[in-house]
């Protein structure tokens, strides 16, 4: 399986308006771990960058004056992409960004849903936490997800971080930590499943004591005073006796 985390910086809000990409950030999964096969690349827009946009990423026109442009770029992102899920953080914005660079490089109209199935990770944290703040940072504290190195939006590093993301929101895996061994896990709290090797021995059955039954009937025995009916574990007891 191939996964794509994929992020975008432009110079302003609508492709519409001319606005272009200046920063492309990908991350790849294969089965749901990192490859090293990341893409990232700055480009160069041919107009200014919004001053509120040069706030939230920080690139300026300057920096980017001696980078490509996006048609120089499009067969290896195309090649790069092609038959992937890509994974984004509010899709509509990015996809929207990319496919008006791919039909401005003559590349055809809303390429990138014909090359991949999208996944939107805001559509998915909306259905988990309705009513709740859903961005980047809102979902890094919820899940525990360290961002501490963005200071600036940057497309590469919030690939990387949104790869963390998706990874805890969707019960699989941890924390990927780009760099270090990963280990596959189990719910929203991404903690670690250790797998047993195959031919090992069976595993030790530690019974209780009589002390410590004796010490948990007496804690059943409280909690029958203190609700005023039998508790859930002694009618179980009872009933498949």
């Amino acid at each position: 399986m191939r996964q794509i985390v994929l992020d975008t910086e432009t110079t302003g809000l609508e492709p519409k308006q001319g606005h272009r990409i200046i920063e492309i950030g990908c991350v790849e999964l294969i089965d749901r771990r990192p490859s090293g096969n990341n893409f990232h690349q700055y480009l160069q827009p041919d107009r200014e960058i919004d001053d509120a946009a040069v706030e939230v990423h920080g690139i300026t026109t300057e920096f980017l004056a001696d980078k490509p442009r996006f048609e120089d770029v499009a067969d290896d992102f195309i090649s790069y992409v092609d038959g992937a899920e890509l994974i984004i953080h509010n899709a509509p914005f990015d996809v929207g960004f990319l496919n008006a660079e791919l039909e401005r490089a003559g590349r055809g109209e809303g390429l990138l849903e014909r090359l991949c199935k999208i996944t939107d990770t805001l559509v998915m944290a909306r259905k988990k936490h309705p009513g709740q703040r859903n961005s980047l940072d809102a979902l890094c504290r919820r899940y525990e997800i360290d961002n501490s190195q963005r200071q600036l939006h940057g497309a590469l590093l919030d690939s990387e971080i949104l790869a963390d993301l998706y990874l805890v929101m969707t019960g699989g895996q941890g924390a990927l930590s780009f760099g270090g061994p990963s280990e596959e896990g189990d719910g929203e709290s991404g903690a670690a499943i250790r797998r047993l090797a195959a031919g090992r021995r069976p595993l030790v059955v530690v019974r209780a004591t009589e002390s410590e039954r004796q010490a948990h009937e007496q804690r059943l025995d409280a909690l029958e005073k203190a609700c005023g009916q039998p508790c859930v574990w002694r009618r179980l007891e009872a009933e498949s006796e």
